[in-house]
């Protein structure tokens, strides 16, 4: 089975374009493993957004996994360590993800999910 960790964006996403994570990524891959870096969930609770308290809910239904870095870094931790997919469209993030070799996921015309190329 696939794994997708997700970054705090991807955790926003459902709140801020009506996308539902589960589903869409389901249509991509099949059924997937999702993980959140542990340190987003601190991330999350002082993130001053009007959707990170629902964000923080969604995060925590996924299997959270701890990790020694933090922040950006916690998602490429957990990704090259779980052979993982990583769900973002941070252009930062995306570029260093890529130079780790992770295969990255993102949302294209704010409406679907794909595998960037």
């Amino acid at each position: 089975m696939q794994a997708v960790v997700l970054d705090t964006n991807a955790l926003l996403m459902p709140f801020e374009i009506r996308i539902n994570l589960d589903l869409a990524l389901r249509d991509l891959l099949g059924e997937a493993r999702i993980l959140v870096p542990g340190p987003l969930i601190g991330e999350l609770k002082h993130l001053d957004h009007k959707s990170a308290g629902a964000a923080l809910a969604l995060a925590r239904k996924y299997e959270i996994i701890p990790t020694e870095a933090s922040g950006d870094d916690s998602v490429i931790e957990l990704a090259v360590r779980e052979n993982a997919y990583a769900l973002t469209n941070d252009k930062e993030l995306r570029r260093r993800l890529r130079k780790a070799s992770v295969p990255v996921i993102l949302l294209r015309s704010g409406t679907h999910l794909v595998i960037e190329e």
